[in-house]
């Protein structure tokens, strides 16, 4: 009795994997409006970068808020940012999507699709506030920690934040249509929600992680994961990178895996 009260209460699979590719690219793309959106934002993201101001602005937000010690330099940061991509997020998304039988390539097509500029900026630093909500509604997270402390770069930041969590599960949100058809699991906006709500009041508060294979079992995987999850964890390690571009391009090279001699102490995040 008890399995079938599960099972009838389980929620109904995410369209991203029940609906073919070609119904899943043109939900992704959206409508006029919606493509108008993107290029929007898009446009937004590019004179970000050329305002070099912009992301010493915004650590110092952070730094206000608590969550930033000593301030790095933007090369520091860019090559951090390379960083967390090579150690976290590109081996961890190829093992997830190959356990629940999702192509890794496709999948970044459609997150493109539906909002190209979440590709373009790993740390979020230069990031919109919309832009960061939207890219943590559209794929599953490892662990949304890093980017709910990003939200403090923004005056009401984690109100949005919650409020469009909650739109998303009511089926609101004027972006609903596209974000279903990229995220992995039917009920992660309803567990994110959950989670932004206890995050709120402590931000000590245990975050939803994501169901992963063998990586975590790599000592070095789990260190990456461990320092890379938060976002002072990622600046301290990006106050460690050289603060020239030539230094570290060398470095980029040299360095294959994870220093353990990096990583943030104690266990992998629970």
């Amino acid at each position: 009795m008890e399995t079938l009260t599960r099972q009838a209460t389980a929620p109904a699979p995410a369209l991203r994997q029940s609906a073919p590719p070609l119904t899943l690219i043109r939900t992704a793309i959206g409508g006029p409006r919606e493509v108008a959106a993107k290029l929007a934002r898009l446009l937004r993201t590019v004179r970000l970068w050329l305002r070099p101001g912009e992301v010493r602005g915004r650590l110092e937000q952070l730094q206000r808020a608590g969550l930033v010690d000593e301030l790095p330099v933007r090369a520091q940061i860019f090559f951090g940012g390379l960083d967390m991509l090579r150690f976290v997020i590109e081996p961890f998304s190829r093992e997830y999507y190959k356990m629940k039988g999702i192509s890794f390539g496709f999948h970044q097509l459609l997150r493109v699709l539906d909002d190209p500029v979440s590709m373009i900026d790993p740390t979020g630093f230069l990031s919109e506030r919309d832009t960061i909500i939207g890219h943590v509604m559209q794929v599953v997270h490892l662990n949304p920690i890093y980017d709910l402390q990003l939200m403090e770069m923004f005056p009401g930041g984690l109100d949005e934040f919650e409020r469009q969590v909650a739109a998303m599960v009511d089926g609101s949100h004027p972006r609903h249509r596209t974000i279903s058809a990229i995220v992995e699991e039917p009920d992660y906006h309803a567990r994110l929600l959950e989670y932004v709500r206890r995050y709120r009041r402590d931000r000590y508060a245990p975050p939803i992680r994501r169901e992963q294979g063998e990586l975590r079992s790599d000592p070095h995987a789990a260190a990456a994961e461990r320092t890379f999850a938060t976002l002072p964890g990622f600046l301290r390690y990006c106050r460690r990178l050289p603060p020239g571009a030539t230094a570290n391009l060398l470095r980029l090279r040299r360095v294959e895996r994870f220093p353990l001699e990096w990583a943030e102490p104690g266990p992998s995040p629970a």
